[in-house]
């Protein structure tokens, strides 16, 4: 058995469960087409990365916004719009397509196989600073709970959306195993919350000299349900 019997597991989903920036890419794409077709002023004094840098300013003029990806985006988008003349509704109306495109993510071969494995054995809750929807996603059905930032009200390293997954799943900070994979967000958060850590590590970095290394290192999920399982040389 592992050193410790866990009972809940949490999970990271962007570049942990599915790469993160062709998704985004693709969907700001989608918007900024739709968006020549029904505010052509708009694209015509902005480019993607205006828009980009211009959400940017938003976060850092509002901070309140800033764990709700949503939301800074719907606003940011409505001034833009407004400024050129066009209704706010529009803005709900950009927000709808790009989450959509949003949630065409590609899992990782690795991921739905060990999720399967574990259903059923332990609490599986995603947690997210981004506005992935895992019921929208080819994820659906394999999670138990899933949290938001925007839900939980703050942003990794707020420790917000771990204590959100405790109290649902009625489990102390020891029996709860966060995997993620970025060092500071994900690992050096759940550990200052109280949880154990295990880092994804899929492109080969290597581990920030000032932290403290995790649990252990992985490069895909594929042993992690024998190693839950009691295999401790899995990983």
């Amino acid at each position: 058995m592992p050193s410790q019997p866990y009972r809940l597991l949490t999970l990271d989903l962007d570049d942990t469960l599915w790469p993160c920036a062709p998704v985004i890419r693709a969907a700001e794409e989608a918007l900024y087409a739709w968006l020549t077709e029904v505010a052509p002023r708009l694209t015509d004094c902005y480019g993607i990365d205006d828009l980009r840098q211009q959400r940017r300013a938003l976060m850092a003029r509002r901070p309140e916004l800033a764990h709700d990806l949503s939301q800074v985006r719907r606003v940011a988008l409505a001034e833009r719009l407004v400024e050129h003349g066009y209704p706010v509704a529009l803005a709900d109306e950009g927000l709808a397509l790009f989450r959509a495109e949003r949630n065409r993510v590609t899992p990782y071969p690795d991921v739905a196989p060990a999720l399967r494995v574990l259903t059923g054995r332990l609490h599986l809750v995603s947690i997210t600073n981004g506005n992935a929807d895992v019921a929208s996603s080819p994820l659906r059905g394999l999670f138990d709970l899933s949290l938001t930032a925007a839900e939980a009200g703050a942003a990794r390293p707020d420790p917000a959306m771990f204590h959100l997954a405790r109290e649902w799943a009625g489990v102390a900070p020891a029996e709860c195993l966060h995997i993620g994979d970025d060092p500071y967000l994900d690992v050096e958060a759940a550990r200052a919350a109280g949880l154990a850590a295990i880092w994804v590590n899929r492109s080969g970095r290597p581990w920030p000299e000032d932290l403290a290394s995790p649990l252990a290192t992985i490069t895909d999920l594929v042993a992690l349900p024998r190693w839950l399982a009691g295999e401790t040389d899995a990983l």
